[in-house]
């Protein structure tokens, strides 16, 4: 079956079987790993010309996991994404370029904490299926790499032994299902 989108389809995200994960340095001998709750976005593609596709995402920033309280309450505070005023994150695509058969780098423009800049995805493409319930379905996985200071998530602090708490650089992990909308 092929896994090619069909000509002016719109796909929906799945905010069940679809996730956000990240990795980040932690007292620069560990890493902490965490994960936003809810996620939606859309997906627009044709059969033809999958590098004419359109995605866009938003995460918000107040769904952010990392499984210590404390830690999520910081996170959402003014040090680092103040959820409170900036609520949310958002990607939309620009440029989609195969690299090789189900492999794509997706360009785009990440917003977090109302500063925009350009990030590149490496991008898998899982698959494509109809579920039990006759609805077509498309799987997609993502990767890539932030500086979180470039986007102003500055807060830090010096640690005895000279080192930061936090690493500067964020693995963004994204797992994508998508559902074709009703026409």
């Amino acid at each position: 079956m092929s896994t090619v989108l069909t000509p002016a389809t719109s796909w929906q995200v799945d905010p069940i079987h679809s996730h956000v994960e990240f990795s980040v340095r932690h007292l620069m001998i560990a890493t902490v790993r965490g994960r936003f709750a809810e996620l939606t976005g859309t997906l627009t593609g044709g059969d033809d010309d999958p590098e004419h596709a359109a995605i866009e995402l938003t995460i918000p920033a107040a769904s952010i996991d990392t499984r210590e309280p404390q830690r999520d309450a910081h996170l959402r505070s003014a040090d680092f994404f103040d959820a409170a005023n900036h609520p949310q994150l958002r990607f939309r695509s620009t440029q989609i370029r195969r690299v090789r058969d189900d492999v794509f780098a997706v360009d785009g423009d990440l917003t977090i904490r109302g500063v925009t800049k350009p990030v590149e995805l490496t991008v898998h493409r899982g698959g494509r299926a109809r579920d039990p319930w006759g609805y077509e379905r498309v799987a997609f996985n993502a990767m890539t790499t932030i500086s979180r200071t470039e986007f102003g998530l500055n807060w830090n602090q010096v640690l005895e032994t000279g080192g930061l708490m936090v690493g500067d650089e964020v693995t963004a992990m994204i797992d994508l299902q998508l559902v074709r909308a009703s026409s």
